[in-house]
């Protein structure tokens, strides 16, 4: 995972505004990645729909937020109709975007062991720097706290 104040590690990503998203292209406003895990389960939802709703916010604040999971395009663009987010997601298929920023970890659940997203989010400041990082997400008050520290910055 990088650290703070390390350049962000740059992508290309599919989104489901159209077309695609180059984060070195984003430079000059800050920008909020939130990792997630699957769309349509209950903490991918409610974290989804709390960064949707506070959208306003964090434009208000300069910030652009977009929310990441290997999630195919079709999967996304179902999961954004059907709660009716405002935030776009990004689709990383591959996984290069995910294992950049150290969020592709070794999970366990029922005893069995996998791989899979560690829900984090990362601030990019304007200058392309991380500003911050929250590891191992926990939702309720998080978007709340994310914004905050955009509003810091």
């Amino acid at each position: 995972m990088p650290e703070i104040s390390d350049p962000a590690p740059d992508f290309t990503l599919p989104s489901t505004d159209g077309g695609d998203v180059t984060l070195s292209d984003l430079k000059g406003s800050p920008v909020v990645l939130f990792f997630y895990p699957r769309d349509n389960t209950p903490g991918c939802t409610k974290e989804s729909v709390g960064f949707s709703e506070s959208k306003a916010a964090f434009e208000a604040a300069g910030a652009k937020v977009f929310g990441i999971s290997k999630d195919s395009m079709a999967s996304h663009e179902k999961f954004v109709a059907k709660k009716e987010l405002t935030v776009p997601l990004l689709s990383d298929e591959h996984g290069s975007a995910c294992e950049d920023y150290g969020v592709w970890k070794e999970k366990s659940m029922y005893g069995k062991k996998f791989m899979g997203i560690e829900r984090s989010t990362v601030l990019i400041a304007a200058d392309g720097t991380i500003a911050r990082i929250w590891p191992k997400v926990k939702v309720p008050g998080h978007v709340e706290e994310v914004l905050e520290a955009v509003q810091a910055l």
